[in-house]
C-alpha cells in the first residue's frame, strides 16, 4: 500500500510539474526573446519553485545563516544527490543564473527555456567549460548570482557522503574576488534518491545557506574549495544523524 500511495504521490508531483510549466512557458518565451527581460523570467523561475513545492505538499524549511545584500552577486555552491536539487534551488534570493549540464538542452520546451535563461555546459569539452566560465564571469560581472553543484554531477554512490568537488567555480571565485556561499540541502537524498525508481517520498525539506566564504588575499583554489566542501559535508551529516 505504502509504494502505491508513493507512486501515485509521485505521478501527481511529475503532472504538477509538467503543467505548470507548460502554463508558464510563454512568459518564459517573452521574457528570453525580449532580453532586456531575462531578469524578470529568472524572477518568474522563483514565484515557480516556490508555488511548486507547495501545490505537491513539500515543506521546505530554509536558513539563513549570513547577511545576503540585495543585489550583489554570489557564487551559490551545493551539494548534488538528487534531481530534486535543481527546482529547490530556485528559493535561492535575488537573480540567479544556473550553471547545468548541456544535455539539459536536448528536453523539449524545457531545454529552450533553460538554455534562454541560464547556461548549460559540455563536461566533456575542455572548449565549452571554458565558454561556460565566460558566461558565468559576465553574469557576475552584471550583477547576477550563479547556482553551481561543484560535484558536476549526481555521482555520489553513498549520499550524504560527497564526492571532490571540481575547480572551476572556485578558480572563478579568486579571480572575480565574489564571495562563496555554500548550500547544504540535507535530506533531497532521501525525499527523491536517485535509484532509478523516481519515487518522490514526503518529507520535510531543508536548504542552509551559510555565511559567506570570502576568498582570501593569495587564496589557492584547493583551500577555499577545502573550505567549502567542509561547512556543507559536516551540516549533512549533523542534520542526518539525527534522521
Amino acid at each position: 500500500m505504502n509504494k502505491i500511495f508513493l507512486r501515485i504521490y509521485s505521478i501527481y508531483a511529475g503532472l504538477v510539474f509538467l503543467l505548470s510549466f507548460i502554463l508558464i512557458f510563454p512568459f518564459f518565451l517573452v521574457c528570453i526573446w525580449v532580453s532586456s527581460w531575462k531578469r524578470f523570467g529568472r524572477k518568474i523561475n522563483r514565484y515557480w519553485a516556490r508555488i511548486y513545492f507547495s501545490l505537491i505538499f513539500l515543506p521546505v524549511k530554509r536558513e539563513i545563516r549570513g547577511k545576503i545584500e540585495k543585489g550583489k552577486p554570489y557564487l551559490f555552491l551545493a551539494n548534488h544527490f538528487s534531481y530534486l536539487d535543481i527546482p529547490m534551488m530556485g528559493f535561492i534570493p535575488g537573480d540567479v543564473q544556473f550553471v547545468g549540464k548541456a544535455s539539459i538542452r536536448k528536453v523539449p520546451l524545457f531545454g529552450y527555456y533553460f538554455k534562454g535563461l541560464h547556461i548549460a555546459v559540455d563536461r566533456s569539452r575542455l572548449r565549452s567549460r571554458a565558454e561556460t566560465m565566460r558566461r558565468a564571469g559576465e553574469a557576475l560581472d552584471q550583477g547576477s548570482s550563479i547556482v553551481l553543484f561543484p560535484e558536476g554531477g549526481i555521482y555520489s554512490q553513498s549520499p550524504p557522503e560527497m564526492i571532490a568537488f571540481k575547480n572551476g567555480a572556485f578558480r572563478l571565485a579568486l579571480e572575480k574576488q565574489i564571495p562563496i556561499i555554500p548550500v547544504t540541502l540535507s535530506y533531497n537524498h532521501l525525499i527523491l534518491p536517485d535509484d532509478g525508481k523516481l519515487l518522490l517520498h514526503p518529507k520535510p525539506a531543508k536548504m542552509v545557506l551559510h555565511e559567506a566564504l570570502i576568498p582570501q588575499e593569495n587564496e589557492t583554489e584547493k583551500s577555499l574549495k577545502d573550505r567549502c566542501f567542509s561547512i556543507i559535508q559536516q551540516q549533512l551529516e549533523q542534520d542526518n544523524s539525527t534522521r
